[in-house]
């Protein structure tokens, strides 16, 4: 992680199965943030008999992602993520107390960024059919009532499956 890499493989994917295999995420489903990562990861997935409903694919250009990561903080009194410039700290003494992950340098995003436009193509050609774009340069809550709408669409359309199921 300290070199903008992937967690192995083995480690992920074990992780990844053994969660997603629980009766909580059999019932009511499940939802991955940032994951698959790699065609690797996504190959492991379906091998696990694990295929998403839908893939959601926020799109930003890399610039505003460089600056969004480098701004962000982390209060560790209450666990609040914040950012320099988009929801600063409310008083002085929380900014006081404020940290920053080690990877969240302009350098290490960057490095990140690589590893990620090098595999992305691959896991987007796995997911052609589930994939659903959205604007990650709106305002945050323009970006959740999309990604609302589309969850809940999917969820109504498959209360109508099993209900003409049961029918």
């Amino acid at each position: 992680m300290e070199m903008g890499k992937l967690v192995p493989i083995e480690i992920v994917a074990a992780m990844v199965e053994e969660r997603l295999s629980r009766q909580d995420s059999q019932e009511h489903g499940w939802l991955l943030d940032g994951y698959p990562r790699s065609e690797s990861q996504a190959t492991s997935l379906k091998k696990f008999g694990f295929d998403p409903d839908i893939f959601i694919l926020l799109e930003v250009p890399e610039e505003i992602l460089v600056e969004r990561v480098v701004g962000r903080r982390l209060d560790p009194v209450t666990g609040k993520i914040y950012h320099l410039t988009y929801s600063p700290p409310e008083t002085e003494e929380i900014a006081a107390r404020l940290t920053q992950r080690f990877d969240d340098t302009e350098e290490k995003v960057k490095l990140r960024l690589l590893t990620h436009n090098s595999n992305v193509e691959s896991v987007l050609s796995l997911y052609n059919d589930q994939i659903v774009k959205v604007d990650g340069t709106l305002p945050k809550e323009e970006v959740f009532s999309h990604i609302d709408r589309v969850l809940t669409e999917l969820l109504a359309m498959k209360e109508a499956a099993l209900g003409s199921l049961a029918a």
